[in-house]
């Protein structure tokens, strides 16, 4: 019912991390529209448990301009499985290597515009290993409690989507395993 049928696609750019395409659309209504979708390979995110404390990570990020906290994550590589990809991130990311990690839930972070999909894991079972970081990756890790974590996202200090909602979602999903 409230579907739209693409009539025409044209790329304009072709990136590393996104591409961008511009679709004509038929609206449900019969109308024709423009469309603006920025295509991207989607992510994983970890909310990673440890003593009741979860690792946060501090990085500078340039389309704001200034330095958010962030559970460990990363970019999916072009058809890298999500929980492969969360593997790899969790030990780059903070020298932990995970035993086993459990999804808690898909998110889409820009729906209006954006095909990224953001996949949501849980991990409380982990060994120290070694950090791995991408070379063009700067970050601090911090280990917070799980209520000074949701204290940082009422006072508005953590203002990332999936952290948000990874955080959000914790005491409902372990109460569920």
């Amino acid at each position: 019912m409230f579907e739209e049928k693409t009539i025409n696609s044209k790329y304009l750019y072709n990136g590393k991390v996104v591409n961008l395409r511009i679709d004509e659309v038929e609206t449900y209504s019969k109308n024709k529209a423009t469309r603006e979708i920025v295509e991207h390979n989607g992510g994983v995110g970890i909310v990673a448990e440890l003593n009741n404390s979860i690792f946060l990570v501090k990085q500078f990020r340039k389309p704001f301009e200034e330095v958010l906290y962030e559970i460990p994550a990363g970019k999916l590589e072009k058809n890298e499985e999500p929980l492969k990809c969360a593997f790899r991130e969790l030990e780059e990311e903070t020298g932990y290597k995970a035993k086993e990690m459990k999804l808690m839930n898909v998110i889409y972070p820009s729906p209006g515009f954006c095909t990224e999909k953001l996949y949501i894991y849980y991990c409380n079972d982990m060994e120290l290993s070694k950090t791995n970081f991408d070379e063009d990756e700067y970050l601090e890790l911090i280990k917070v409690s799980i209520d000074e974590a949701k204290s940082m996202i009422i006072k508005g200090l953590i203002k990332d989507a999936k952290t948000i909602v990874g955080i959000m979602m914790l005491d409902h999903f372990k109460n569920t395993l």
